[in-house]
């Protein structure tokens, strides 16, 4: 049986290798953004590189949560072969700790560091995806960084002025605030009427008010207006729900967004993919570390086939593929997202067990 000394030697050797290959994901990740990100944005009036510095930071946090099961990946390949290498485990099988006895500390840890991923940097994501999206909004681009859907969203009003189709290139605020919008006005036999194009337009007191709006009239003339309010009777509900994106909402959040969404007629998969995703999130780091217990157990005298240990970074990364394909596919409602989740992760935990069985236990 394992001790606990051994076994809280094995979790801090874990946790602080996985500490410093965030630390160097992330500032990979951060050179690369704000690279990408001033390349795009330097010819905007507003931009500064202090806000351009700020703005890489805070999509760390949503960029962390897509890369963090790689990173689960490979710190658990480097611990256990750096172990191996230095006859660690060697020593334990000899002193009868089985391969399940110190797999244990470090799948705790994995287990662990999903849920401070789900319950707490989520939440910050979150926050700080808001604050990106209304900074870009105010920017004036074209396309957002991160977090929003890449076709232009589209609604559809009805009040005493009309009927008028709303569309946007971006969106803060939950879908609140709009950037570089169009709104289309059309007549009683549907034909257009007349349309306002904005930089933003945000949804206030039953009105939309638009910020440096121009008119078009339908036979193609502009018009600067200035500021203009459209009557809207849309409920900020509806539109948090119909535009919103799934990213820019806590996971504590989720559950009460999928019911309102519901209750409004609207198809939720994309929020209960998302919260079904964070769910099983703790699970996959799990089966992240199995699959690197594969290919890293073997004795060192034996060798390290650098083809095994590929083997296992091919192995995980078809699991992240699968796992955004079915992502995808429960966002579409083609599967529940319940099973597109939980499916993929419980697969990939059963094929590690018992492969691990196999080389274990014969």
């Amino acid at each position: 049986m394992i001790g606990p000394t051994l076994w809280r030697y094995l979790f801090l050797r874990y946790v602080v290798m996985t500490g410093w290959f965030v630390l160097g994901v992330l500032v990979i990740i951060y050179m690369v953004d704000f690279n990408e990100f001033s390349n795009r944005a330097s010819t905007l009036s507003g931009y500064t590189l202090p806000l351009g510095l700020m703005l890489s930071a805070l999509r760390l946090p949503n960029i962390m949560q897509a890369t963090v099961p790689f990173i689960i990946l490979f710190s658990s390949i480097s611990v256990l072969i750096v172990l191996n290498r230095k006859y660690e485990l060697v020593v334990a099988r000899s002193a009868g700790v089985s391969a399940w006895q110190f797999l244990l500390p470090l799948c705790t840890a994995s287990f662990l560091m999903g849920v401070v991923m789900v319950a707490a940097v989520n939440p910050l994501s979150s926050y700080a995806l808001s604050v990106v999206q209304e900074i870009e909004v105010g920017l004036g681009m074209q396309r957002p960084t991160v977090g929003t859907i890449k076709r232009t969203p589209w609604i559809r009003q009805r009040t005493e002025e009309g009927v008028t189709i709303i569309g946007a290139k971006n969106i803060a605020r939950r879908g609140l605030l709009l950037g570089d919008t169009s709104f289309i006005r059309l007549t009683d036999d549907g034909s257009i009427s007349e349309r306002y194009d904005s930089k933003t337009a945000l949804l206030e007191d039953g009105n939309w008010v638009l910020r440096d709006a121009t008119r078009i009239s339908k036979d193609d003339a502009a018009e600067a207006m200035g500021t203009v309010r459209i009557k809207s009777n849309l409920r900020p509900e509806f539109v948090e729900e119909s535009l919103a994106s799934p990213q820019s909402i806590s996971f504590f959040e989720l559950p009460r967004k999928i019911e309102v969404a519901r209750s409004f007629g609207l198809g939720a998969n994309a929020f209960a993919m998302q919260y079904q995703s964070l769910l099983v999130l703790p699970l996959l780091l799990v089966a992240m570390t199995l699959i690197a217990a594969t290919v890293s157990l073997r004795f060192i005298r034996f060798g390290q086939s650098g083809a095994v240990i590929l083997a296992g970074i091919l192995s995980g990364f078809l699991l992240y593929v699968v796992t955004v394909l079915a992502k995808a596919f429960g966002t579409t409602g083609a599967v529940p997202p319940v099973v597109a989740a939980w499916l993929p992760v419980i697969i990939a935990s059963a094929l590690g067990v018992t492969v691990l069985l196999h080389k274990e236990d014969g």
